[in-house]
């Protein structure tokens, strides 16, 4: 007999999204509840797919989780499916290992939450058994495969685990392991999780699935998000399909500004770009990080009218449909100036001395900006510090870009008032 089953990782519910709250409240509003509606999508599919198991590899929660009512949410949401006769199993990954609430749930009847150690299960009418292991600790630095038990012979094997697999650039190293280890542990199908973007590693026979995060959290995470439905049939044949979860998607997009000389055509540019984009999204809001390229003589006006130009980009949005902006970039430029007309202006001329002499990198005024930085990191919330860089060397990147910004803001606003006297 065939097993079904939808498989996901790092739901993170309840993520915190402080920054965007910072950004724009209707943004913080839009998403504050998408990780509990893509969980709502994710076991609504299960229904509606009469799959036997629903398969969480880890980070079902988001840290230290002390919320009771994420708790109740929780319990409700998994009680939809036992009383369908959907087994749940879970494994516990990093963050869930930080939580204190976790040791406290009374699980429905139907739910296993695998241990710290090697453990299978049996599905007898499925001829199936499952195999996991939970982080009992926040970290696993060494590789959990050796304490997962050998396959049982003339059964489905399936096994879940919470890894980084061979590293990421973006992900901590937790439990280690190749693609070829887990293909030559001869189990049917590898439930992982941790990587939050999607990738079938192996299709099979030994099929391996990183099914991605199934909401994304902020710009990094862009794109629609998903889980992974899956059937084994009794020859090993292994069919995967991803299908999509997330209520709220996060995306970059760019305007070329090039050209446009009047602010009304650059409104009307906006909102057809908006357009364009919740019309691909299928019905999902989208969080959009904006950025305005090119070169055109409304790049002053741009900057100057930062505030002005940041409530009509919102107001454009709104026409658009469900579109919220995260965030506004600036890299549109002066066109090109003269250097006959450079030397009779002398903002024209300070402006040519700088684009001739490249980037802002006087050390001085480095080291004087770092400080200023530093000592900026030391007021903010933790969770924020990181958006000045997370090491030294993304610190000293945001400086300079900084100071490069800060130029092109003094600039717009000498030359603007200079073509306006």
């Amino acid at each position: 007999m065939a097993f079904r089953f939808v498989h996901t990782a790092d739901v993170h519910l309840d993520s915190p999204l402080i920054s965007l709250a910072l950004r724009d409240p209707d943004v913080a509003d839009v998403i504050s509840n998408a990780t509990r509606q893509t969980f709502v999508n994710t076991v609504d599919l299960c229904l509606e797919e009469e799959v036997d198991a629903f398969l969480i590899a880890g980070d079902l929660y988001d840290g230290d989780l002390r919320s009771i009512k994420t708790a109740a949410f929780l319990t409700e949401e998994l009680r939809r499916l036992t009383a369908a006769g959907i087994r749940v199993f879970i494994i516990k990954g990093n963050h869930d290992a930080e939580s204190k609430i976790t040791k406290h749930l009374l699980w429905p009847e139907g739910v296993h939450v695998f241990s710290g150690r090697g453990e299978a299960v049996p599905i007898e009418e499925n001829n199936t058994v499952v195999h996991g292991m939970s982080f009992a600790q926040p970290h696993a630095s060494e590789s959990l495969l050796p304490k997962y038990k050998a396959p049982v012979e003339g059964a489905i094997n399936v096994g879940l685990l919470h890894t980084s697999l061979a590293g990421s650039a973006v992900h901590d190293v937790y439990s280690p392991c190749s693609v070829p280890e887990l293909v030559d542990q001869r189990y049917d199908y590898w439930a992982l999780g941790h990587i939050h973007k999607r990738e079938v590693h192996a299709e099979g026979p030994g099929a391996v699935v990183m099914p991605g995060i199934p909401q994304g959290r902020h710009i990094n995470e862009s794109g629609p998000k998903s889980v992974t439905l899956v059937e084994i049939a009794d020859d090993g044949r292994v069919s995967i399909v991803e299908r999509f979860t997330s209520v709220a998607q996060f995306e970059r997009l760019s305007v070329d500004v090039s050209g446009l000389e009047d602010w009304a055509d650059l409104v009307e540019t906006l909102e057809s770009t908006f357009g364009a984009a919740i019309g691909q999204a299928e019905g999902r809001a989208l969080i959009v990080r904006l950025a305005l390229e090119g070169a055109s003589i409304l790049a002053l006006r741009l900057r100057r009218d930062r505030d002005v130009l940041l409530e009509e980009t919102r107001a454009a949005a709104r026409r658009a449909g469900s579109v919220f902006l995260e965030k506004l970039e600036i890299a549109a430029e002066v066109p090109s100036i003269e250097t006959k007309s450079a030397a009779l202006d002398p903002v024209r001329e300070l402006r040519k001395l700088i684009d001739d002499g490249g980037p802002v990198d006087h050390a001085a005024l480095r080291a004087e900006a770092d400080a200023m930085r530093r000592e900026v990191q030391l007021y903010l919330p933790p969770e924020l510090r990181d958006r000045f860089g997370a090491d030294d060397e993304a610190a000293a990147a945001f400086t300079i870009d900084a100071m490069n910004d800060g130029v092109k803001e003094v600039l717009a606003h000498l030359e603007f008032e200079n073509e306006r006297d």
